[in-house]
C-alpha cells in the first residue's frame, strides 16, 4: 500500500489509542510536531518512534524550527536560537561571517533535531518584507533585501543538510508583502508580475534546487485574482514550476489556516488539483483529517518521485561536528544573548 499525499499533526504528547488507528489505516505520509507535542527530550522521542510504528517506515517528520518567535523546542531541555533578522543584523561588515555563523545556526538545530528523530525543520524563510506589510514575517526574515535573503537562507538550508535534517523552504511564491496573516485572512497581493518576479521570487530562484518548498496562502492579482498560491494552478505552474523553476516536493501550508474558504474536503481537492504534490494538516483535530482524507489521493507519478528525491538528500551520516566547540563559537558571535 503506498502512502496518502498528506502530512499530520497530533494533538498531544503521546498518540491516543484513536489517532494511532486512524494513521494505521490512512498512512500519511509523514508527521508534523508543534510545541503541545513537547515535553522532554525523552517523550518527544518516545513520540517520533511511536508516530512512525503507525506507518511502518521511518517516516518523514517535520517541525517549525526557526528561532525567535517560531521555536516549538525551547528551554530548559533546548537552546534559544535568534530569528532570521539577527543572522543579518550581525555585527560586522563581513557577509561571509554572517553566512558561516548562519549554518553554524542551522547545524546546531540540525543537531538537536536529529537526536529527537526528528529530520525535516521547516526553514529557511526566504519572503523579502515590504515596507507596510504585516510582521507575521517580520524578524522571521534575513534581511530586506534578496541578496540577504538568499544568501543566508542558503547557508541556513546548507546546515541543515550537513546535519540529517531536510529544509523546506517557505512561503513560496513570497509571503513578504502580505498585508494580512494568513493564520488568521486572507493576504491579497496588487503588486504588478514583473516587480513580484525580480523581488518576492528572486530568493527562491536562488534555492530552486531545495528538495522541498512550502506553498504560500496569498493571492497575487497580477497571476490569479481569485486563487491563493496554493490553490491556484496558474501560480503552481507558471511561478513556481517555471519561473523560480523549483523541481522538488511542494507541500501546502497548513490547511487549517482560516486564509483558505471551504470545508475540509475540498480545500485538499483544490491544493492538488492546483499542482501540489503534498497536504499539510497540523492541528491534529480528528474531524478535519477525516475531512481531508476524503480528498486526499495516494501517492504516486511524479509527487511520488519528488518525494523519494527528497528523501534521498538525507545524509546516510552527518557532516563530523564538534557540538561543544561550536555551540561556543555561535554563543560568541550573539555574544551570549542566545547561550544554551
Amino acid at each position: 500500500m503506498s502512502d496518502s499525499a498528506v502530512i499530520f499533526g497530533c494533538a498531544g504528547k503521546a498518540l491516543t489509542a484513536q489517532e494511532a488507528a486512524f494513521f494505521r489505516e490512512v498512512r500519511p505520509w509523514g508527521f508534523v510536531l508543534f510545541k503541545r507535542n513537547v515535553e522532554s527530550p525523552d517523550q518527544v522521542r518516545a513520540l517520533t518512534a511511536a508516530l512512525r510504528e503507525t506507518v511502518g517506515w521511518h517516516a518523514p517528520i517535520l517541525i517549525d524550527q526557526e528561532g525567535g518567535r517560531v521555536q516549538r523546542l525551547g528551554p530548559p531541555h533546548w537552546a534559544k536560537y535568534p530569528p532570521g533578522r539577527a543572522y543579518g543584523e550581525l555585527s560586522t561588515n563581513d557577509p561571509l561571517v554572517k553566512r558561516e555563523v548562519t549554518r553554524l545556526g542551522a547545524r546546531l538545530i540540525a543537531h538537536d533535531l536529529l537526536g529527537l528523530g526528528i529530520n525535516v525543520d521547516c526553514v529557511p524563510v526566504l519572503d523579502v518584507p515590504q515596507r507596510g506589510a504585516h510582521d507575521i514575517i517580520g524578524d522571521r526574515a534575513y534581511g530586506d533585501t534578496v541578496a540577504e535573503v538568499a544568501t543566508l537562507g542558503r547557508a541556513a538550508a546548507e546546515g541543515l543538510i550537513a546535519g540529517g535534517v531536510l529544509p523546506v523552504i517557505k512561503h513560496i511564491p513570497g509571503h513578504g508583502r502580505a498585508m494580512a496573516d494568513s493564520h488568521h485572512d486572507l493576504p491579497v497581493v496588487d503588486a504588478p508580475a514583473g516587480e513580484l518576479s525580480e523581488i518576492d521570487f528572486a530568493p527562491f530562484r536562488v534555492l530552486s534546487d531545495m528538495p522541498m518548498a512550502m506553498s504560500a496562502h496569498v493571492v497575487f492579482t497580477a497571476l490569479d485574482g481569485k486563487r491563493p498560491a496554493t490553490q491556484s494552478k496558474t501560480v503552481i505552474l507558471d511561478v513556481i514550476r517555471g519561473d523560480i523553476g523549483f523541481g522538488g516536493l511542494l507541500m501546502t501550508d497548513d490547511l487549517s489556516m482560516k486564509a483558505l474558504k471551504g470545508d475540509f474536503t475540498q480545500r485538499t481537492r483544490a491544493a492538488l488539483a492546483a499542482g501540489c504534490d503534498m497536504i499539510l494538516h497540523c492541528n491534529g483535530d480528528m474531524a478535519e483529517m477525516e475531512g481531508i482524507m476524503k480528498g486526499v489521493r495516494r501517492l504516486s507519478g511524479l509527487s511520488k518521485r519528488r518525494a523519494e528525491a527528497a528523501l534521498a538528500r538525507l545524509a546516510k551520516v552527518p557532516e563530523p561536528f564538534d557540538v561543544k566547540d561550536a555551540r561556543a563559537r555561535f554563543d560568541a558571535a550573539f555574544e551570549g544573548k542566545f547561550a544554551a
